[in-house]
């Protein structure tokens, strides 16, 4: 295990290794596109953001073709178009996203990491990846001093973090636009992934995503 922060600041945030061995099917997918991608990141990929922000954003997992090729949390699919322009339009960002690590853009008082750092075959979890990966997902929020929001990004994402925090998802269920209380001082808020699939069925619309950041912004300030 390595420690760093993921930002590039020394706050002793714990992260995967290049090549962790905790997902035996994870690290063989790896490791074969490893060989098939050889200019892709092809690693855990690390969270994004200063560690004193007060929002967390969290996925999923990286998708093949965008975070486990850039490097960069929703960086180079659909996901990360939708994501980022509303973080632009609420403050929570600034520059422009070009689908590119190197495009220069910045988080404003906001941090996104994903509730398993490795691109998963057919980008489906199984539940014992997620439960593997939770221990860096606590490490990251453990890390963040000053949070008082997170947005989870589906079920998968709102389940991780709920037991993150000790609670019990059936207790605090998901739903898109759900809002509950993770600990005193700490609210969830649930949408829908913003993913291509369930934009281009209808599921999540971009009112209905930023509706999710409304809320985020009105509890903020």
């Amino acid at each position: 295990m390595v420690f760093r922060d993921e930002s590039g600041l020394a706050a002793g945030v714990p992260v995967p290794p290049a090549d962790c061995p905790l997902c035996p099917r994870l690290a063989a997918f790896r490791a074969a596109n490893r060989q098939a991608f050889p200019d892709f990141h092809n690693a855990p990929v690390p969270s994004f953001g200063e560690v004193g922000a007060r929002l967390l954003v969290v996925g999923m997992a990286p998708g093949l073709r965008g975070a486990n090729r850039t490097g960069r949390p929703f960086t180079g699919d659909y996901a990360g178009d939708l994501l980022y322009a509303t973080l632009l339009k609420f403050g929570f960002a600034q520059g422009t996203y070009l689908r590119d690590p190197d495009d220069g853009l910045r988080l404003v008082d906001c941090r996104i990491t994903n509730a398993a750092r490795c691109v998963p075959p057919q980008n489906k979890l199984e539940p014992a990846e997620t439960n593997t990966c939770r221990r860096f997902l606590t490490g990251d929020i453990a890390a963040m001093p000053n949070l008082r929001a997170v947005v989870v990004l589906g079920k998968d994402s709102h389940d991780s973090t709920v037991r993150t925090f000790g609670g019990k998802p059936s207790r605090l269920p998901f739903g898109h636009g759900a809002q509950h209380e993770l600990k005193p001082g700490v609210r969830l808020f649930a949408s829908y992934h913003c993913s291509r699939y369930n934009t281009n069925t209808g599921r999540l619309t971009t009112a209905m995503f930023e509706d999710v950041f409304t809320a985020v912004r009105q509890y903020l300030g």
